[in-house]
């Protein structure tokens, strides 16, 4: 049978696949918890479910092309963001389906990928974190907070229009200063990441603990005086079964 991925790719499966690598953390996730067993590998930071036993092919960006083409896979499953291009046409070039999934620029967005993944590709009935999460972050109230969101310093990158982590937040009452900027990572310097501050439109510095590790001694001592929060990156950028906690986790670190 042919699906179509997220871009509108083909995707010629020979039945429900069994022998899945997923090149996406949090694809790894939602596989693993909704579907044990399917896995045949998984990239070094697929870290979630705890325990997870299965074959490791390196990064998301960078995984072991070669190594994946060992394990055999039904389906292997990227990310249009995570994932470089040429290792996703080379995959399919070895005659092996790939399923790329868009990158969310919302939750409802990321639910309804994941809702047609698992239930076209793995003929899947809806998982109930799924159900879950959807409720949990169906409504968008007031706005309350103010906040500059980065991703990574040196140099500095941050959260802006059409992202993924700026919904989570937006759903929990806080707006990103960036979220009308032209691109989706801008790189300010850091002065201006400072104006904001210093002029009152925010109020609020979020540093997530990934991709850039950001802790109370690497980050906030460049914004002095700027009320800040660390908060878990898997809770606000994967999308999976993660939403379900993080609904609650990030409502408390906010």
């Amino acid at each position: 049978m042919t699906l179509f991925d997220d871009l509108g790719e083909d995707v010629p499966l020979r039945g429900v696949p069994r022998r899945v690598v997923s090149l996406v953390p949090s694809l790894t996730e939602a596989i693993a918890t909704t579907l044990p067993g399917v896995l045949a590998g998984a990239t070094d930071y697929c870290t979630h479910p705890p325990g997870l036993d299965v074959p490791r092919v390196g990064g998301s960006k960078y995984p072991k092309v070669d190594r994946v083409l060992d394990l055999r896979p039904d389906l292997v499953l990227a990310n249009s963001e995570e994932n470089r291009p040429e290792d996703v046409e080379r995959l399919r070039a070895n005659g092996f389906p790939v399923w790329v999934t868009e990158a969310p620029a919302t939750v409802p967005h990321a639910l309804a990928s994941l809702r047609r993944l698992l239930t076209q590709a793995f003929e899947a009935g809806e998982p109930e974190w799924l159900v879950r999460a959807e409720e949990l972050w169906r409504d968008v109230p007031p706005v309350r907070r103010h906040a500059v969101v980065p991703v990574w310093r040196k140099p500095w990158v941050i959260l802006g229009r059409d992202t993924f982590g700026g919904d989570v937040l937006r759903r929990l009452g806080v707006s990103i200063v960036y979220g009308e900027h032209e691109d989706r990572y801008p790189r300010p310097k850091l002065d201006e990441l400072r104006s904001w501050f210093a002029s009152g439109k925010a109020d609020l510095l979020v540093l997530p603990d990934e991709p850039y590790e950001f802790t109370a001694a690497d980050g906030p001592e460049e914004f002095p005086g700027a009320g800040y929060v660390l908060v878990s990156g898997r809770y606000l950028t994967w999308y999976g079964p993660s939403l379900v906690d993080a609904h609650r986790e990030l409502s408390r670190a906010l």
